[in-house]
């Protein structure tokens, strides 16, 4: 499976991740974003989305292991990935058709969105 995961740069950006190489997901309370961290399993690819001013997916991360021991609070570490060489904004992705169903798009407020390969495929330029 493949996911973006949202950030607030100012509290935690994807250079943080960078730095520490890995951290624990976690903050989130909205109950379908709860439900799409314990869906996630090992090797899961992630994108790093930028709130905020900026409003872009900005780099890469992969999932490194999930405890759902309890399942309110999933605990989720992630990796860091690569930097995504030329972000992708929010405005180019809504026109994408590839968007049209999205809860990226639909649901501006999640945080944890699922995406399926050609989404992932088509944010990392690969």
């Amino acid at each position: 499976m493949h996911y973006l995961l949202k950030t607030e740069p100012t509290v935690y950006g994807f250079a943080d991740l960078q730095n520490e190489q890995s951290t624990i997901w976690d903050g989130v309370t909205n109950p379908v974003a709860v439900k799409n961290l314990r869906g996630m399993q090992k090797g899961d690819k992630l994108v790093i989305y930028h709130t905020g001013d900026e409003k872009s997916a900005v780099g890469t991360a992969a999932v490194e292991s999930v405890d759902v021991t309890d399942p309110k609070v999933p605990k989720v570490r992630i990796k860091a990935g690569k930097l995504i060489s030329h972000p992708v904004a929010l405005p180019e992705i809504k026109v994408s058709k590839l968007f049209a169903d999205s809860p990226l798009v639909r649901q501006g407020r999640l945080s944890v969105v699922p995406l399926s390969k050609e989404q992932y495929d088509w944010i990392t330029g690969r």
